[in-house]
């Protein structure tokens, strides 16, 4: 049975720093994070550091829809925020989700 919930579509992503890079990357990820709060249709942006592996962030986002997260690409701050972490990131990896349900949601 799928539990119906007002988010329709999620990310899950690892980003792999640079090395030495991963604690200034995770900073920065959670200062952005702190910023998809004032985005239309971003429910959860979670940042965490890897317990396994010295380099890795990973991030979950929940959104309404893809849509919604799409046009927050082109908010002009987020792209700033994109562009100012590319250089510490040297590999990301990422799936596209559909929330089916559980607790949180």
């Amino acid at each position: 049975m799928t539990r119906v919930t007002p988010a329709t579509f999620a990310l899950q992503g690892r980003l792999v720093a640079k090395p030495g890079q991963r604690d200034e990357l995770a900073a920065r990820m959670v200062e952005s994070a702190m910023d998809m709060e004032r985005v239309d249709g971003c429910y959860a942006y979670i940042v965490y550091a890897s317990l396994d592996d010295p380099d890795s962030v990973h991030v979950t986002e929940l959104w309404r829809d893809e849509q919604a997260h799409r046009a927050c690409l082109q908010v002009p701050e987020v792209r700033a925020a994109i562009q100012r972490n590319m250089p510490l990131i040297a590999r990301f990896e990422g799936a596209r989700l559909k929330p089916l349900g559980g607790p949180g949601l």
